[in-house]
């Protein structure tokens, strides 16, 4: 929050309830799926915590106001269903909320959750069978959802990837669309077992917090966090990811009358009182807690405001990163580099973190690192190529993204990038090319349609660019402000 000189103005407050306050933070109402999958039958015994725990946030979610739908042991086809119903629900201005409790399995850079009749042996069944959390994001922010919350229970130990891997891989960081708040039960790459009980550590920590009258849902995250740090003695550090440029509190403020008096204002040598101790034996009052300040969170580069310029990577680098110093995931991350200097994917992740965050040049270092290591990275030569379209180092970019595609042609995600850098460049008929391309292998790619659509404009094919424009914006309505982000208007 930012902090305001205080200014004396004497007014009259009115009783606002609760409802109406809701109702003005979220135009579209609130909105939430949660999962609790327990019963895997490829498990030795069902999870004790899942079910329990998803009736109990469904409850509290719903006492807050939310649409809540909830599903409990889920199949594939289930997952799909209910996330279509969620989809359905989800109107512009929504705040969209998904909580899953189960098995959840990294693949190919991305996070799945992990339906219960899923048939996993080898990598690419992940895919095939999970649910994408980047995937069901990206849904709901083209549905028009203002905030999408993702709540994930899913780094457990679980009986799939023992058949395709050595070791528990935990789950990936995420690229998340503008205004999006996501938290993980444990670090990334990190899995964690249960605590012996029927309710969670996590979502317990989680329910004391999103009860807090008027708290920010990021600041209740990571209240969140540090409960369930503190109480598992370091042992489960949960990972939050926030893009979030407004608050959003889960239970509004109350709102009272009161009339200042001139022993209320604060003058220029006032200083904070100090908490009078708790007795001894007392719980301490919660509205006096001091905690200690959670990680800065830089908020996401790209939510900018429509007609902002993207930002200078060489004035702002050096701040995001050492912002991002004590960042848990970044620490974990340059420990596992520290430890193998030669571990590539720790420098990809590192590097996709810091792309997202706008530390760009230090994304191109870690990119540059897991290239060198890997001379096949196709994934790291796409988002190096992202990346150096971003900040206009467009000559450089195009040379990742023609390797990339080197690599592996018709990768949708590199010809997207490359429309994007043609587009830049004024390479409008090769910026269409790229766009269809893409369009073909993915109809529903937003960025690559509305891309397309400015690149028609500015070719001088304007009746089918303005059909591209306004298709694309009925998919995303936050899509000219990501182009914005991107320096493309």
């Amino acid at each position: 929050m930012k902090l305001r000189t205080a200014l004396l103005i004497v007014l009259t407050l009115l009783m606002v309830s609760p409802t109406a306050s809701m109702a003005a933070d979220d135009r579209g109402g609130r909105v939430a799926l949660v999962i609790g999958n327990a019963k895997y039958p490829d498990a030795e015994k069902p999870l004790k915590q899942p079910v329990g725990d998803a009736r109990d946030l469904a409850d509290e979610l719903k006492r807050q106001g939310f649409d809540v739908d909830v599903g409990e042991n889920l199949s594939g086809d289930a997952m799909r269903r209910a996330l279509d119903k969620l989809y359905a629900r989800t109107k512009p201005g929504s705040v969209a909320l998904v909580f899953f409790s189960g098995f959840g399995i990294q693949s190919g850079r991305q996070s799945y959750m992990i339906p219960v009749d899923a048939q996993i042996w080898t990598e690419p069944d992940v895919r095939r069978d999970g649910v994408s959390l980047e995937t069901v994001l990206s849904e709901l922010n083209s549905r028009g959802a203002s905030v999408k919350i993702a709540l994930i229970d899913a780094s457990r130990r679980n009986p799939f990837e023992r058949r395709f891997r050595s070791f528990s891989a935990g789950l990936a960081p995420i690229i998340a669309p503008g205004n999006s708040l996501v938290m993980y039960s444990a670090a990334l790459s990190s899995v964690v077992g249960d605590n012996g009980g029927d309710r969670s550590l996590f979502v317990t920590e989680l329910l004391k917090e999103i009860r807090v009258p008027g708290l920010g849902a990021e600041e209740a995250l990571n209240r969140a966090r540090i409960g369930v740090t503190r109480a598992s003695r370091s042992e489960q550090v949960p990972w939050i990811s926030s893009s979030l440029a407004e608050e959003f509190p889960f239970v509004p403020a109350p709102v009272t009358v009161a009339t200042p008096t001139p022993a209320a204002v604060p003058t220029a040598d006032a200083k904070p009182a100090t908490p009078a101790p708790s007795e001894p034996g007392k719980p301490a009052d919660p509205a006096k807690r001091i905690d200690p300040p959670p990680p800065v969170d830089v908020p996401n580069a790209l939510s900018k405001q429509p007609g902002a310029s993207p930002p200078d990577p060489k004035q702002d680098d050096e701040k995001v990163r050492l912002a991002l110093r004590d960042d848990p995931t970044v620490q974990n991350l340059s420990n596992r580099i520290d430890e193998n200097p030669t571990d590539a994917n720790a420098f990809y992740r590192r590097g996709q973190v810091y792309a997202s965050k706008g530390a760009y040049w230090s994304a191109i270092k870690d990119f540059d690192d897991a290239i060198r290591l890997n001379p096949r990275d196709v994934e790291a030569y796409n988002n190096r190529c992202w990346v150096r379209t971003v900040i206009n180092e467009l000559p450089a970019a195009l040379k990742d993204c023609n390797e990339a595609l080197r690599l592996r042609p018709n990768f949708v995600d590199a010809l997207d990038s490359r429309g994007l850098l043609n587009l830049k460049s004024g390479e409008f008929k090769n910026a269409i090319a790229d766009f269809d391309a893409a369009l073909k292998i993915n109809p529903r790619l937003t960025s690559s349609l509305y891309g397309r659509g400015l690149a028609r404009q500015r070719a001088g094919l304007k009746s089918e660019g303005d059909i591209d424009v306004t298709t694309a914006k009925g998919l995303d309505p936050n899509i000219v402000k990501e182009f914005a982000g991107y320096g493309v208007e």
